[in-house]
């Protein structure tokens, strides 16, 4: 005989009863496959007021545009005010806790105290406590998982390959392949994505890869942001059915949809950082039925209460009206929780139903998977996976490559074509150094502007992914520089092989090696300054910006333009580590030096050392394996560079300020 879930509605017909299953789970949903087995969780919130710096939430770059010093705004007094007020409150495992209000409530400031990423706010009093001991960035690396509301992701990764690149990261040593294998496919099935498993993310949201590690408390902001209501609902009933697994499940949300609204064990609904109501989501009606503002038939309670307790900011009078009305309430539900140790209000015709919390204990099974200390793998591992992961996804992108292959090959044959055809009649000295200097100067246009585009699409991920430990700068900086080789040596065998061929440069295999390698390192410096550029500044205008003012200067400086000689003090140095000028140098040296160079004047005609004439534009004062040295010397600062900028220089996109 089939045992009938409390989910499920019984219809009864004359002569029979029909067993309905709810409308949004076509599977069980006491199907657990991830319970939590370890102790109980806690999570304390006393007597919190917290302090927002308004203008550190401002980026630095728009405070200059407003004409304002960043470092003289932040801390002052007009950028303060209260984010949260003497806000208490006390979830235990089992629990889903919703955090509902209006815009400005104190929702994400709450988050961002909870899970220690208040950067620019100040703690005025209070404190958190995470199982009984107080919050540090290390217990909640441990016991918290925050899923972002706006988390990144590498969009030619399928689901299963991003859950298995964060249990390579996340899960420890001990942890054999198919233990880590079983683990993903374990989250793939609790999540129920199945039918998309193997389909790439496309920059969407993959919120299971906490559970990977299967931490016993779950933050997450504003899960169903931009979902449909089909998908929210049943997204919140996986988030219930995962609370019932003996964990503690925090979200925050806006105006919850009613359907929704019944799935949650507790509520707290806050406005301009107070408390107006916490306390069981099936007892929030009641509560305020007795305060005197029931809730109307047929309307969503969530919806009612939030727009009972919002701010009305159209005029003065209805701000300070409605302001009042909040303040009002919040006092008098402090004084109603007055003396309770959980801060939690209780009906008085009956105790507050433990239910989830018992449900949630005889659902355990013997199989729950403990929780999983954070051991973050070795720098060798984390460069390893991380690699993979960078060549997988750059490499799928099939459309972006074959556009940088189609743009290297006609650039070249445009370049070639135009030299081509001229036969024994040998080019002029001012054409042959036109065409050597173009060669290096025009690799930098697509190189520049792709590399710095594909990193301000990964910043947000790479903040996040640092933000949490999941790997440090070092391994990042490596498997970044190596990823980005197999495509730079396409590009570049795309780019140098026809012109060389096509315009009848000198011929041999040594000159011609020595030409690739030169265009090779100068297509690399311009990576490197691309790299740089675009983890040293905020947005993709900035970088680009900058490095198109030192590609110009580079070219201007780059000894065709105007001899060297020629130089005043701050070009000169400019030219000094202008990789344009020093690929110049490179190109022409290998092309005149150790050959005769004829020309004509008029009937006469004359032969002159090629060295004289690379010497004449001061094109010869370094030996050509020194050129060699100075570029990669460039290029390593370039890159150190760049590393000082990942180590140092938080990753923030302009969705995270």
């Amino acid at each position: 005989m089939r045992t009938i879930r409390a989910s499920e509605k019984v219809v009864v017909w004359p002569g029979k009863q029909v067993l309905q299953d709810s409308l949004f789970s076509s599977e069980s949903d006491n199907s657990l496959y991830f319970t939590y087995s370890g102790q109980s969780n806690t999570l304390e919130v006393r007597d919190l007021t917290y302090q927002v710096d308004t203008a550190s939430q401002v980026p630095w770059f728009e405070q200059l545009a407003q004409f304002k010093i960043p470092w003289l705004s932040h801390g002052s007094q007009d950028s303060r005010e209260l984010g949260i007020q003497n806000l208490s409150f006390k979830v235990r495992s089992g629990q889903m806790l919703a955090i509902i209000g209006s815009s400005g409530c104190g929702r994400v400031s709450l988050l961002d105290v909870i899970t220690g990423r208040h950067h620019g706010g100040k703690m005025k009093s209070g404190s958190i406590w995470i199982n009984r001991q107080p919050s540090t960035p290390q217990v909640v690396r441990k016991c918290v998982a925050h899923v972002r509301q706006h988390d990144q992701l590498l969009p030619n990764l399928t689901v299963r390959e991003t859950l298995a690149f964060v249990a390579q990261m996340r899960l420890p040593k001990s942890f054999s392949q198919a233990q880590r294998d079983k683990r993903v496919e374990d989250v793939i099935a609790e999540l129920r994505p199945r039918q998309c498993a193997n389909t790439r993310v496309g920059n969407a949201h993959v919120g299971g890869s906490p559970l990977l590690w299967n931490p016993g408390i779950l933050i997450l902001d504003e899960p169903t942001s931009g979902l449909d209501s089909f998908t929210a609902h049943n997204l919140v009933k996986t988030l219930s059915r995962l609370a019932k697994g003996n964990r503690l499940v925090l979200i925050s949300l806006h105006q919850p949809r009613s359907d929704i609204f019944k799935l949650f064990d507790l509520v707290l609904l806050m406005t301009s950082g107070t408390t107006i109501y916490l306390g069981a989501a099936q007892h929030m009606v009641q509560y305020f039925t007795a305060v005197g503002y029931p809730c109307p038939r047929y309307s969503n309670p969530a919806d009612f209460y939030v727009d009972l307790t919002s701010i009305n900011r159209y005029s003065r009078e209805q701000e300070m009206a409605t302001r009042e009305k909040a303040q009002s309430l919040a006092a008098l539900f402090l004084e109603k929780v007055r003396g309770f140790d959980d801060f939690l209000w209780k009906a008085e015709t009956k105790e507050l139903d433990v239910g989830t919390c018992a449900a949630s204990q005889t659902l355990l099974q013997d199989s729950g998977y403990l929780s999983i200390p954070i051991e973050q793998p070795g720098a060798v591992q984390q460069f390893a996976t991380l690699i993979r992961r960078q060549i997988s996804n750059d490499f799928r992108d099939l459309p972006t490559l074959f556009i940088h292959g189609v743009e290297a090959c006609l650039m070249s044959l445009i370049i070639g074509f135009l030299y081509y055809g001229h036969g024994d009649i040998k080019l002029s000295f001012m054409d042959m150094a036109a065409l050597l200097f173009m060669i290096g100067a025009l690799i930098p246009f697509n190189v520049i502007l792709d590399v710095i585009s594909k990193c301000h699409s990964e910043r947000a991920m790479l903040y996040h992914e640092l933000d949490d430990g999941l790997y440090t700068a070092g391994p990042y900086f490596f498997a970044k520089v190596l990823g980005e080789l197999p495509e730079h040596c396409a590009y570049v065998i795309i780019y140098g092989m026809p012109i060389y061929w096509l315009a009848n440069l000198r011929p041999g295999l040594e000159r011609f090696l020595l030409y690739f390698l030169l265009v090779w390192l100068v297509g690399f410096c311009c990576r490197a300054m691309a790299l740089a550029a675009a983890a040293m500044l905020p947005t993709f205008h900035m970088s680009s910006f900058f490095c198109n003012a030192l590609y110009n200067s580079f070219y201007l400086t780059g000894g065709f333009m105007i001899n060297l000689d020629n130089l005043w003090i701050a070009p000169s140095w400019i030219a000094k580590v202008s990789f344009l000028r020093w690929c110049f140098a490179g190109l022409m040296q290998v092309q005149f030096n150790g050959f005769p160079y004829t020309a004509q004047i008029g009937n006469v005609t004359f032969s002159v050392p090629g060295e004289t004439i690379v010497s004449a534009m001061d094109l010869n004062s370094h030996p050509l394996y020194t050129i060699y040295l100075i570029l990669v010397g460039i290029s390593g600062g370039f890159l150190f560079l760049y590393y000082l900028s990942l180590r140092f220089i938080k990753q923030k996109s302009s969705q995270d300020w």
